[in-house]
């Protein structure tokens, strides 16, 4: 599988993720992918290779080996990576056909027309409910397949002898697994991985959620800007008792001058 045309599609997410999401993508590439590509998959080469009875018995290594490991953890792994990172794909989609939109909208009613989004890749809108159910479906995603692998392999445990007495085996036989310590370390560090990856789906979702319901409750109110107007009930001469004013109110200034020598105020 090629991982690194994945990685070259995902690259564009950071571009419309949250600080929390640039993190997310980082630990998926650096610490499930990498070690994935690199580790993962050389230390489960061998795996049905080295699976060793102690019987010869044709048929009884094969029937054993299916009985303890159902499914390949890295078959497991590889699909549970391409479900998780998938999702993120759907951002980049909305938020190009959000730009092929306005495109066409500028081609026909002209370059001076209104835009339909202020910007396009903001989370606003329909695009805010795609960012958001894309978070939850992967930490769903992520918290499936750790249930998946704890009914599989028990606590995620890997022992280094089983017992199998399934047919065609004449009597119960001892078979031992190749590696068991380094694939054991190896599925430890997957599922804290993947825990991590949760953590931080559902606190990129509460960050969201906050954040649109104080901007939904609370909105920002502007302040009204009084740079160049004074207030109704300040005198004239309020002015001249600091230092003189900038810009255009020098003029006021000038002005209350000229009214208080017209009044004969001391």
């Amino acid at each position: 599988m090629n991982w690194a045309s994945l990685q070259g599609l995902l690259s564009g997410v950071n571009k419309y993720s949250t600080a929390l999401g640039r993190i997310w993508l980082s630990v998926v590439f650096l610490f499930r992918v990498l070690v994935y590509v690199v580790a993962a998959e050389e230390v489960w080469d061998d795996e049905q290779k080295d699976f060793v009875c102690n019987t010869r018995q044709p048929g009884c290594p094969n029937v054993c080996y299916d009985e303890f490991f159902p499914v390949s953890h890295v078959r497991l792994w590889a699909l549970q990576l391409i479900l998780v990172t998938c999702p993120s794909l759907l951002v980049v989609m909305h938020v190009a056909y959000r730009q092929e939109r306005e495109r066409k909208h500028r081609l026909k009613h002209g370059p001076g027309a209104p835009s339909l989004y202020n910007n396009p890749s903001k989370k606003r809108g329909g695009l805010w409910w795609t960012y958001l159910l894309s978070l939850i479906f992967k930490a769903a995603v992520d918290s499936g397949f750790l249930y998946i692998f704890h009914r599989l392999y028990q606590d995620y445990d890997m022992p280094r002898v089983v017992a199998c007495s399934e047919a065609p085996c004449p009597h119960t036989v001892d078979c031992y697994i190749s590696r068991p310590t380094e694939k054991k370390v190896f599925t430890y560090f997957m599922v804290a991985t993947a825990v991590i990856c949760i953590l931080l789906n559902l606190s990129e979702v509460t960050y969201l959620v906050g954040k649109r319901c104080l901007e939904t409750f609370h909105p920002r109110r502007r302040r009204p800007h009084h740079r160049d107007r004074l207030p109704d009930t300040c005198p004239p001469y309020a002015l001249s008792q600091g230092e003189p004013p900038q810009d255009g109110n020098s003029v006021l200034m000038k002005a209350g001058s000229a009214s208080m020598d017209a009044g004969g105020f001391p």
